[in-house]
Protein backbone atom coordinates (compact mmCIF):
# COMPACT_ATOMS: atom_id res chain seq x y z
CA UNK A 1 0.00 0.00 0.00
CA UNK A 2 1.07 3.96 -1.09
CA UNK A 3 0.47 7.10 0.48
CA UNK A 4 -0.90 8.88 -2.69
CA UNK A 5 -2.79 12.39 -2.76
CA UNK A 6 -6.04 12.34 -4.31
CA UNK A 7 -8.75 15.10 -5.80
CA UNK A 8 -12.11 15.97 -4.50
CA UNK A 9 -14.79 18.87 -5.58
CA UNK A 10 -17.26 19.17 -2.97
CA UNK A 11 -20.37 20.40 -5.65
CA UNK A 12 -22.62 23.29 -5.72
CA UNK A 13 -25.86 21.41 -4.62
CA UNK A 14 -23.88 20.68 -1.45
CA UNK A 15 -22.79 23.82 -0.81
CA UNK A 16 -26.19 25.04 -1.46
CA UNK A 17 -27.63 22.68 1.23
CA UNK A 18 -24.62 23.62 3.77
CA UNK A 19 -23.39 19.61 4.29
CA UNK A 20 -19.83 20.12 3.29
CA UNK A 21 -19.19 19.26 7.08
CA UNK A 22 -21.01 16.36 7.21
CA UNK A 23 -19.05 14.96 3.92
CA UNK A 24 -15.92 16.40 5.22
CA UNK A 25 -16.89 14.39 8.57
CA UNK A 26 -17.13 10.68 6.24
CA UNK A 27 -13.83 11.25 4.28
CA UNK A 28 -12.19 11.73 7.41
CA UNK A 29 -13.80 8.90 9.16
CA UNK A 30 -12.51 6.84 6.22
CA UNK A 31 -9.50 7.13 7.35
CA UNK A 32 -8.11 10.26 4.77
CA UNK A 33 -6.39 13.62 5.16
CA UNK A 34 -7.92 16.61 3.98
CA UNK A 35 -4.59 18.23 3.13
CA UNK A 36 -5.40 21.44 1.35
CA UNK A 37 -8.88 22.95 0.92
CA UNK A 38 -10.53 26.06 -0.01
CA UNK A 39 -14.16 27.45 -1.34
CA UNK A 40 -14.13 28.92 -4.71
CA UNK A 41 -16.80 30.11 -7.47
CA UNK A 42 -15.56 28.81 -9.94
CA UNK A 43 -15.02 30.54 -13.27
CA UNK A 44 -16.55 29.18 -16.83
CA UNK A 45 -12.79 29.09 -17.76
CA UNK A 46 -11.80 26.86 -15.01
CA UNK A 47 -14.83 24.93 -15.40
CA UNK A 48 -14.58 24.20 -18.99
CA UNK A 49 -10.73 23.57 -18.97
CA UNK A 50 -11.27 20.97 -16.03
CA UNK A 51 -13.65 19.10 -18.36
CA UNK A 52 -12.51 19.57 -21.74
CA UNK A 53 -11.86 15.67 -21.58
CA UNK A 54 -16.01 16.07 -22.09
CA UNK A 55 -16.15 18.68 -24.59
CA UNK A 56 -17.66 16.70 -27.41
CA UNK A 57 -20.33 15.00 -25.04
CA UNK A 58 -23.98 16.50 -24.82
CA UNK A 59 -23.92 17.11 -21.13
CA UNK A 60 -20.88 19.16 -21.49
CA UNK A 61 -22.53 22.94 -21.43
CA UNK A 62 -24.88 22.06 -18.61
CA UNK A 63 -22.14 20.11 -16.58
CA UNK A 64 -20.14 23.82 -16.98
CA UNK A 65 -23.03 25.21 -16.23
CA UNK A 66 -24.21 23.59 -12.95
CA UNK A 67 -20.52 23.81 -11.72
CA UNK A 68 -20.17 27.31 -11.99
CA UNK A 69 -24.09 27.87 -10.11
CA UNK A 70 -22.38 28.25 -6.86
CA UNK A 71 -19.55 28.18 -4.45
CA UNK A 72 -17.08 24.21 -4.59
CA UNK A 73 -14.90 23.34 -1.99
CA UNK A 74 -11.79 22.22 -3.77
CA UNK A 75 -9.20 19.62 -2.08
CA UNK A 76 -6.36 17.55 -1.47
CA UNK A 77 -7.11 14.37 0.06
CA UNK A 78 -4.19 11.97 1.25
CA UNK A 79 -4.12 8.50 2.48
CA UNK A 80 -3.20 4.94 1.40
CA UNK A 81 -4.36 4.60 -1.90
CA UNK A 82 -6.17 7.84 -1.42
CA UNK A 83 -8.15 7.34 -4.79
CA UNK A 84 -9.21 3.75 -4.85
CA UNK A 85 -10.90 4.75 -1.18
CA UNK A 86 -12.03 8.12 -1.95
CA UNK A 87 -13.60 6.67 -5.17
CA UNK A 88 -15.34 4.12 -2.99
CA UNK A 89 -16.36 6.58 -0.51
CA UNK A 90 -18.23 8.45 -2.81
CA UNK A 91 -20.16 5.69 -4.55
CA UNK A 92 -21.27 5.20 -7.91
CA UNK A 93 -21.92 8.50 -10.15
CA UNK A 94 -25.64 7.06 -10.23
CA UNK A 95 -26.35 8.12 -6.36
CA UNK A 96 -29.47 5.17 -7.10
CA UNK A 97 -26.76 2.83 -7.52
CA UNK A 98 -24.47 3.72 -5.25
CA UNK A 99 -24.15 1.71 -2.05
CA UNK A 100 -25.12 2.88 1.64
CA UNK A 101 -23.27 4.53 3.46
CA UNK A 102 -21.59 6.59 0.52
CA UNK A 103 -21.56 9.95 0.14
CA UNK A 104 -23.72 9.90 -3.19
CA UNK A 105 -26.03 7.66 -1.73
CA UNK A 106 -26.32 9.78 1.13
CA UNK A 107 -26.33 13.38 0.15
CA UNK A 108 -26.53 13.20 -4.31
CA UNK A 109 -29.62 14.97 -5.38
CA UNK A 110 -29.58 13.51 -9.18
CA UNK A 111 -27.46 12.25 -11.49
CA UNK A 112 -26.11 15.45 -12.17
CA UNK A 113 -26.16 16.55 -9.02
CA UNK A 114 -24.35 14.25 -7.31
CA UNK A 115 -22.75 16.52 -4.70
CA UNK A 116 -18.48 15.41 -5.16
CA UNK A 117 -15.84 14.51 -7.76
CA UNK A 118 -13.32 12.65 -6.73
CA UNK A 119 -10.33 11.51 -9.87
CA UNK A 120 -10.28 8.40 -11.31
CA UNK A 121 -6.78 7.50 -11.30
CA UNK A 122 -3.63 8.55 -9.90
CA UNK A 123 -2.58 10.42 -13.16
CA UNK A 124 -5.59 12.03 -13.80
CA UNK A 125 -5.43 13.55 -8.90
CA UNK A 126 -2.31 14.68 -10.17
CA UNK A 127 -3.26 16.89 -12.94
CA UNK A 128 -6.71 18.13 -11.35
CA UNK A 129 -4.39 19.04 -8.23
CA UNK A 130 -2.53 21.34 -10.72
CA UNK A 131 -5.04 22.92 -11.53
CA UNK A 132 -6.48 24.58 -8.33
CA UNK A 133 -3.70 24.22 -6.13
CA UNK A 134 -0.12 25.42 -6.05
CA UNK A 135 2.56 23.08 -4.05
CA UNK A 136 2.54 25.43 -1.11
CA UNK A 137 -1.27 25.40 -0.51
CA UNK A 138 -0.50 21.72 0.26
CA UNK A 139 0.15 20.43 4.04
CA UNK A 140 0.49 17.26 5.07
Amino acid sequence: MSIQRTFSIIKPDATRRNITGAINAKIEASGLRIVAQKRILMSEKQAKDFYAIHAERPFYSDLVSFMTSGPVIVQVLEGENAVLLYREIMGATNPSEAAEGTIRKEYAESIEANSVHGSDSYENAVAEIAHFFIDSEIVS
